[in-house]
């Protein structure tokens, strides 16, 4: 099968391509040529690659027609965000009726009633994020369904590898809240740490993207989360966390307003915005449907990618070693 990868170098893509290599696939990598994958493998020999400015194309119209040209039997479109960019490369498929996977988000869910959160639950998305990719999977899957265009739409949590910083047990992307954890230091988290935050490794992404494209029949007009088997709490987290450096966690909790003011504007934004969704979600659909079994755990993912921080220079564990795993 002929599979054309837009944004192919990024954080999924990194291990989507190879893994479709492996499988036997002709592999197209599109991107903007900005960055390499973030980690090497021969795999990446035996692609394709196009570079293309995805926002001056759509602004001309020719995004879509350029893919469909390449006559895929299927495109994996890890970069949308917004209806209109859905709806041009949805379009230029259609007529060849090629298979569109589409990488949503489980922001298009907004706050749970129930939890774990399935993929039926009732959509009440906030934010331009949450509410564009809500939107796009309604566009995608109406097409699907209609017999229109074969689409699959999958929703990752908050993903995780190497190369790059995890959400941290303050719910922000401070690479800080690790070293205070690691040198015993306090940290301090806002209300009582008990929202959530529900991770996934990319390449538990890229597994989900691999079974969906190979079985088409069951996986079309269908939408699957794609996350870690359990979310976790901010303060659950942070004190598996400082365990790995052989400490206790000093952990001490400001009610928001308090907690935010003396927080960078950027860090006290992402925090209002994972613990403001508190994401715990269901992944039985995917697991049932696409066969989908996570290899890493939340806390495995998240060890992974901080293993990379600390050797990297990114974090300053103060000394602190990293216990076995």
């Amino acid at each position: 099968m002929k599979v054309v990868v837009i944004g192919a170098t990024g954080h999924i893509g990194t291990y989507l391509v190879p893994r479709l290599v492996r499988e036997g696939h002709e592999v197209v990598a599109m991107n903007r040529g900005q960055h390499p994958p973030y980690r090497p493998d021969e795999a990446w020999e035996k692609v394709e690659h196009v570079v293309i400015e995805r926002a001056a194309a759509e602004e001309n119209g020719t995004f879509g027609t350029t893919v469909a040209s390449m006559r895929p039997d299927a495109v994996a479109d890890l970069l949308c965000f917004t209806v209109s960019s859905a709806r041009q490369i949805a379009d230029a498929l259609a007529p060849a009726g090629t298979y569109l996977l589409h990488c949503g988000t489980i922001w298009s869910h907004g706050p749970a009633v129930e939890v774990p959160v399935r993929e039926d639950a009732p959509r009440r998305p906030f934010g331009d994020y949450g509410t564009q990719k809500a939107a796009i999977e309604e566009l995608l899957l109406g097409k699907a369904r209609d017999g229109a265009l074969p689409c699959t739409v999958l929703h990752p949590g908050h993903i995780v590898g190497p190369g790059w910083a995890p959400v941290n047990p303050a719910g922000n992307f401070n690479p800080a809240v690790f070293e205070r954890l690691a040198k015993g230091e306090e940290l301090k988290l806002p209300n009582f740490g008990l929202e959530t935050v529900h991770h996934v490794h990319a390449d538990d992404v890229a597994q989900a993207f691999v079974n969906a494209l190979s079985q088409p029949a069951r996986a079309s007009g269908e939408a699957f989360h794609v996350v870690s088997e359990r979310a976790l709490t901010l303060r659950g987290y942070a004190q598996v966390v400082a365990g790995w450096f052989g400490r206790e966690a000093n952990l001490t909790y400001l009610g928001w307003e308090e907690w935010s003011k003396n927080e960078a504007p950027e860090d006290a934004a992402a925090t209002l915005d994972h613990i403001s969704h508190s994401p715990s979600m269901s992944i039985a659909k995917a697991s049932g449907t696409l066969g989908y079994q996570p290899r890493y755990t939340s806390l495995e993912a998240v060890r992974e990618s901080l293993e990379w921080l600390i050797d990297s220079g990114r974090v300053d564990t103060g000394g602190a070693k990293l216990s076995p795993s």
